[in-house]
């Protein structure tokens, strides 16, 4: 049997976003594989630690036993204190969706302090798996991480079952992503409004993560008039957002950056159009052949293409296909377990513990 690994996670694994969804189907396959996989569950408050959650991370490091190889998710590695990694006496694999400097809605100061304190950090992992070819990228030219120290463990997919579900009438235009700054909904709205004249409805799928953007959003669907035609739904159950994707015409994202994006992935799996933004991974997740992409921030351009492809039923099957043809290519959740595995392997044969 393999040795045990640790990964430590804040917050409740079960949480519907795309990063939890990630390292909880991570943490299930590398057990399935027969790589034993501790789970640390942390406090929530990362990557904006209270006094409680660094000393709650500080205790159970330390009764970890001596040598296990560390998994730290990005939340956390980005953000704790470099002299408790430092003292680790343990092979460490940073998992980094995208560098947590890079979030939206930061002021400059807070910004910069998590991009130097994570450039620091990096200096103390052994191994570093991210979910996209953009993120690996951003690690070598912008915090010097060698190449061949960074694993590219891309998300699984499992596939759904399709089926001759009719498509809502008027199109369904759907966007999933939890309510935040970075996610742009109050772009979307913007351009929502823009295409009023044309028939549509749309639903926004997500859970709250910044209150106060989930208010000013409510308070923008209501003076742009689109409370009969916009519905925010919160968490779901997955049936129901089954039957969202089922039912949709379009996919629409107006991020403002995503280190890999999972949803858009989801999309085309089940062959929707997708219209998003060209940003952080997106182009690399969305080719040209399967959706259009539009600079980050601008509604003119988003609602532009959004009456494109609500009046030109040719083109959104023509994009349709292409999405379902590279839905059916992308890869499980067990591919990225493997990678995860072989990033542990290599940790542990190039690490002495202290």
């Amino acid at each position: 049997m393999r040795p045990e690994a640790a990964f430590a996670i804040p917050g409740n694994i079960q949480t519907r976003t795309g990063g939890y969804i990630y390292e909880r189907r991570m943490l299930e396959s590398l057990n399935a594989l027969g790589q034993p996989t501790r789970h640390i569950e942390l406090m929530t408050s990362w990557p904006h630690p209270t006094p409680e959650a660094e000393n709650d991370l500080v205790e159970k490091l330390a009764a970890l036993p001596k040598g296990m190889p560390l998994i730290l998710d990005g939340l956390v590695f980005g953000a704790m204190d470099t002299a408790v990694l430092a003292a680790q006496n343990r092979p460490i694999i940073a998992m980094l969706h995208h560098p947590l400097g890079l979030e939206a809605g930061l002021t400059p100061e807070r910004a910069a302090e998590l991009l130097e304190r994570e450039a620091a950090n990096l200096r103390h992992a052994a191994h570093v798996v991210v979910p996209s070819p953009h993120t690996r990228d951003i690690l070598v030219r912008d915090f010097g991480v060698p190449a061949a120290s960074i694993s590219i463990a891309l998300p699984g997919f499992d596939r759904p079952t399709l089926r001759a579900t009719p498509k809502a009438c008027p199109p369904l235009i759907l966007s999933v992503g939890i309510i935040c700054q970075r996610k742009g909904h109050d772009i979307l709205l913007d351009a929502l409004a823009q295409v009023a004249h044309l028939d549509w409805q749309a639903v926004i799928v997500g859970m709250v993560h910044e209150a106060d953007v989930q208010d000013r959003l409510l308070h923008q669907c209501a003076r742009l008039g689109l409370e009969g035609r916009v519905r925010f739904t919160g968490v779901i159950p997955p049936e129901d957002l089954d039957q969202l994707y089922q039912q949709a015409s379009i996919f629409a994202l107006a991020t403002r950056y995503e280190g890999y994006g999972m949803v858009l992935s989801e999309a085309q799996l089940y062959g929707l159009p997708v219209l998003s933004c060209a940003v952080g991974a997106v182009p690399q997740t969305v080719p040209p052949s399967s959706g259009i992409l539009v600079p980050p921030d601008n509604a003119d351009a988003f609602a532009k293409s959004l009456a494109t492809l609500l009046q030109d039923e040719a083109l959104r099957q023509s994009y349709g296909a292409q999405s379902a043809v590279i839905g059916a290519r992308l890869p499980q959740w067990e591919d990225a377990a493997r990678i995860m595995q072989g990033a542990l392997q290599n940790a542990q044969s190039t690490t002495v513990p202290k």
